[in-house]
């Protein structure tokens, strides 16, 4: 998966999770929590949503690095790149 097909994956987890959200105009540097009104379920759900897309397990303690979608899109990326590795 390339950069864009992750950032496809994240944001289609978010329209998941968040329907009524406009992830047209997201900001992907913001703070998702605050962007979306995303609680830590969400980011739970997030998690678990990356996890069925791609097979990247996203453990409790790097939940913080998948809090923008440009996080999430380089958290993805690194951890393809350590299986590739």
């Amino acid at each position: 998966m390339d950069e864009a097909d992750l950032r496809a994956v994240v944001l289609r987890s978010l329209g998941e999770i968040a329907p009524e959200a406009d992830l047209a105009g997201l900001d992907h540097r913001g703070d998702l929590r605050e962007e979306l009104e995303l609680d830590s379920l969400d980011i739970l759900n997030l998690a678990i949503r990356l996890y069925e897309a791609t097979g990247i397990d996203v453990p409790e303690r790097d939940y913080a690095k998948i809090v923008t979608v440009d996080g999430c899109v380089d958290y993805l990326g690194g951890r393809l790149e350590g299986r590739a590795g």
